[in-house]
């Protein structure tokens, strides 16, 4: 029986929508037990199940999912204990409370450490029954709400292209992410800077630490140690209680020093510090602070000239330089467009709650001649602009930007179409890496990450033929493009 705190109303059908859906399942070989407590929640407006035994138990288990169960430990045949094991074991993140009228400290550790959420004693109390159901279905709900932020963020870092220069990244990403060398990622705004940071704390074995990020451009210089540094009460103006900075949030995982050029020469004299020495002291403070965090910086600058002009420091670009990625603009990656406009419409058009627009050749045409200086970010913007804003179910040539229809933002020369551009691309880039390695087909093959054999077929395919000449340092490979001049159409 349950001891009820108060008067306990009778069974009202109308109380029932007080907790929609939530179904529980009560296991207990005594009848007065299942009786009262099933009452209880019942009346609470949960959907109530029960087993007198943990073989009946399991059975219902196996053919329904249970919000929460209360699993008694004393039971005839099979125990609470075997079953809580079976349970956990079939359905690894179902909450169980366990009751007992036998309890002991011992059991109730075993019971923890099987994975029980809590352990109730008999004779039961109301309202502690409640309440820690509630606390288990507040828990319950929290871990889902966890997992789905999860999942948001594992499909917002998903890194979409099928280009060449994409595959190489992701490829250097794969070799990078698993290891603790520092990278410094450069591309212009909006190319995808902060998406390759945390693809690689993602991939890395750090991967369950924190990922923090500072802008080194928003942060004012009279800040910014504090930020990166911390504080102590008092250490400054205006400074009234202790504070971690980012390198200390972002221990046994990843900081990500974007716009790191932007940083002044006193504050990269610190970081340099800090990466050499994995301490620093918090400004005001006396006492060290040790930290172990992987360091990742951007920049849409060439940091070699920035040292030409004295506004970057040679050692902190060589203690960060370890691995350079760089980020194509999109301009760049023209055949990339399609997918993109594809995984942007897909994303964001539940978020708004309105359908995913159909988008004509004739507007993918044009999408394909326009420069992109805002790159990824740019067409991610007029994605969005264009679920929320165009009334019907399909982009016009008239919702398309001035800049776009105008031509003011073409590129030179321009693509009739999407194979044609994907072609010219290919063409031209595969041209230029074979100029840059000297005309090695397979150092141009590793380096892109594409199969040589593949590399083979992509040359003959459009016409780019590699001769062989001696220049004065001998070895030296030029190149001859028969594709050069004319139209290539695919």
């Amino acid at each position: 029986m349950i001891h009820k705190a108060g008067k306990t109303p009778g069974h009202d059908p109308l109380r029932t929508g007080r907790h929609p859906g939530i179904r529980l399942l009560i296991v207990d070989d005594h009848r007065s037990v299942l009786r009262s407590l099933a009452g209880v929640l019942r009346d609470e407006g949960y959907l109530v199940e029960t087993a007198a035994s943990a073989e009946e138990g399991l059975r219902l288990v196996d053919r329904t999912t249970y919000d929460a169960i209360f699993l008694d430990i004393w039971l005839p045949g099979m125990d609470g204990i075997d079953a809580l094991t079976r349970i956990r074991a079939r359905r690894p993140r179902q909450y169980v409370i366990m009751i007992s009228g036998h309890g002991t400290i011992e059991t109730a550790v075993q019971a923890t450490k099987l994975g029980a959420y809590d352990f109730i004693e008999k004779p039961l109390a109301r309202d502690k029954v409640l309440l820690v159901l509630s606390h288990a279905l507040k828990q319950k709900r929290l871990e889902t709400e966890n997992r789905s932020l999860k999942d948001l963020v594992r499909q917002e870092t998903v890194m979409i292209g099928a280009s060449v220069p994409m595959q190489a990244l992701r490829q250097q990403i794969d070799f990078a992410a698993p290891t603790e060398g520092r990278v410094v990622i450069y591309g212009e705004n909006g190319t995808g800077k902060e998406l390759v940071a945390r693809l690689l704390h993602l991939n890395s074995a750090r991967r369950e630490g924190p990922f923090v990020e500072v802008n080194c451009a928003a942060i004012p210089d009279d800040l910014i140690e504090s930020e990166l540094f911390g504080s102590v009460k008092g250490g400054f103006t205006g400074s009234t209680e202790n504070r971690k900075g980012r390198f200390e949030l972002a221990d046994g995982g990843t900081l990500f020093l974007d716009e790191v050029a932007d940083m002044s020469l006193k504050t990269q004299a610190r970081v340099l510090r800090v990466l050499e020495d994995q301490r620093f002291y918090p400004v005001g403070s006396q006492r060290p602070t040790e930290v172990d965090t992987r360091v990742l910086a951007a920049t849409n600058k060439d940091l070699e000239k920035q040292i030409e002009t004295g506004l970057f420091r040679e050692d902190l670009y060589f203690r960060l330089n370890v691995i350079p990625f760089e980020v194509p603009p999109l301009r760049e990656r023209k055949e990339d467009i399609p997918q993109l406009l594809d995984y942007f419409m897909e994303m964001l058009s539940p978020h708004h709650g309105k359908p995913a627009k159909i988008i004509p050749r004739e507007v993918g045409d044009r999408l394909l001649r326009y420069h992109w200086p805002g790159n990824v970010r740019e067409l991610r913007n007029m994605v969005e602009r264009w679920i929320i804003m165009v009334p019907g179910g399909r982009v016009e040539l008239s919702d398309l930007p001035r800049s776009i229809l105008d031509g003011s933002g073409a590129s030179r020369p321009e693509s009739r179409s999407w194979q044609e551009a994907r072609a010219a691309f290919e063409s031209d880039f595969l041209t230029r890496k074979l100029r840059q390695y000297g005309g090695n087909i397979s150092r141009t093959a590793a380096e892109i990450g594409m199969e040589r054999s593949h590399l083979h077929r992509k040359l003959k395919a459009y016409g780019i033929r590699v001769g062989a000449t001696r220049g004065k340092r001998g070895g030296r490979r030029e190149i001859s493009d028969a594709a050069r001049g004319r139209s290539v159409n695919r």
